[in-house]
């Protein structure tokens, strides 16, 4: 098969890297792809969202298969796009059309969804421009801390967390009046706020049948000790110790059933993956959100530990017999470090030269922000690199991707070096 992936970032790349090792692979193609994916396969330098230049790529390439990574063109309608193009609706699309991916392009119908279907999750209620002294007596009701959420796409970044009711009043204030994230604060969701310990389970689904990938858990903060600014993400563990067979037996009771079933019943095809954000409050799952396409850097850490051939696993979901695929899940523990640009989340370098990756052990290395410039890798986004090693037990892998890291130099290079140690 010609595949070609979607996307840019650490995410693509693992996908690169376990696409590439099947036998079902002919030729693999990435648009854009970044310097690690290229390894793998050949980088088109076509964007994401630009439908009718990956519309030309797929017919001139042969391709028969495309992997969505990232969420944007999903919510912007890529699948739907292929399904009514003559040349293109026969090639199967990983990833929702338009509709399903509304679970994670709007906060609100997702809550509604979570509501219709009794999937457990925090009280809630949306807001808008208009309703906004609602909005503030609501915020009155709801105990502290208090979460706003932005309801549509905010790069990762329209979720706030208020410390006092003040506050919130006054963030709540400027994302409906004063659009603090764009169009997507045109809705705010004020969410109670859940204390417990947060994970991700990832489901692959053909729209009937559905595989439980490996679980993980992601560490957002850019300062150890889970402090500092939010990020979109400075590594990742797979599997989480806390979530065992038993844990996991109520995900699926509770959350993914309910889901599949409810995306069916409400006649929302959806064939791809499903993140499911929960948190663990005293052993029961509570649903967070949901994202309409893998984690990252969680991607990182749960590929390594499929055993079974990936392509094959697609080709159940687009030919909807993913009940008679293999999924087989290595017991080793994977851990995750992602190497970041000085100044991150913040305001960033750029083009540093990157050296070192070679003399990396015992780990893989995903490239996220980089690229190819001649002879040299160069650092051109936030996450540069993530650094993934599996290992027996979770210490191991961690004092490995550690390790590992610091065998790689580029200027102003960062990362966190007690990943997963609350686990432990």
């Amino acid at each position: 098969m010609n595949i070609l992936i979607l996307g840019s970032g650490g995410r693509e790349s693992a996908f690169a890297w376990k696409l590439a090792q099947s036998p079902k692979c002919k030729n693999l193609f990435i648009a854009p792809g970044n310097a690690g994916t290229g390894q793998y396969g050949t980088n088109v330098n076509i964007g994401v969202n630009d439908f009718a230049g990956i519309k030309q790529l797929v017919l001139s390439k042969g391709i028969n298969m495309v992997l969505v990574g990232p969420e944007e063109p999903l919510v912007k309608g890529i699948h739907d796009f292929f399904l009514a193009d003559e040349q293109l609706k026969n090639i199967p699309v990983i990833g929702p059309q338009q509709h399903g991916a509304q679970l994670e392009g709007s906060k609100d119908f997702s809550k509604q969804f979570m509501a219709r279907h009794n999937i457990p999750a925090a009280q809630s209620q949306t807001f808008t421009q208009d309703t906004l002294a609602d909005g503030l007596a609501y915020l009155a009701t709801i105990g502290l801390p208090i979460v706003l959420k932005a309801d549509g796409l905010a790069a990762g970044k329209g979720v706030l967390i208020c410390q006092s009711l003040q506050e919130a009043e006054q963030e709540l204030k400027e994302m409906l009046t004063e659009a603090k994230f764009g169009a997507a604060s045109a809705k705010v969701v004020i969410e109670q706020f859940l204390s417990g310990i947060e994970l991700s389970v990832f489901v692959l689904t053909d729209g009937s049948n559905y595989k439980i990938l490996p679980s993980a858990k992601d560490y957002k903060r850019i300062g150890e000790g889970d402090t500092g600014l939010n990020t979109g993400g400075m590594g990742s563990v797979s599997p989480v110790p806390f979530a065992d067979a038993a844990f996991l037996k109520k995900v699926e009771e509770r959350v993914i059933t309910p889901t599949i079933d409810g995306l069916k019943s409400e006649n929302i095809p959806y064939k791809g993956f499903i993140f499911i954000g929960l948190m663990n409050c005293g052993g029961d799952p509570y649903m967070i959100e949901y994202n309409c396409r893998m984690g990252d850097p969680e991607t990182e850490s749960v590929l390594p530990r499929i055993e079974s051939d990936f392509v094959d696993l697609l080709l159940g979901v687009a030919e909807g017999n993913l009940n008679e695929r293999e999924l087989v899940i290595s017991n080793k523990i994977a851990a995750t470090v992602v190497m970041v640009a000085g100044g991150y989340p913040g305001e960033y370098l750029k083009n540093k030269v990157i050296t070192g990756i070679e003399n990396v052990r015992g780990s893989y290395v995903f490239h996220a922000g980089t690229s190819a410039d001649r002879d040299n890798v160069i650092t051109t986004g936030g996450r540069v690199l993530a650094v993934t090693s599996l290992q027996d037990n979770l210490f191991d892998a961690l004092q490995q991707a550690t390790a590992d890291a610091s065998r790689i130099y580029y200027d102003g290079m960062y990362f966190r070096r007690d990943i997963g140690f609350d686990l432990l």
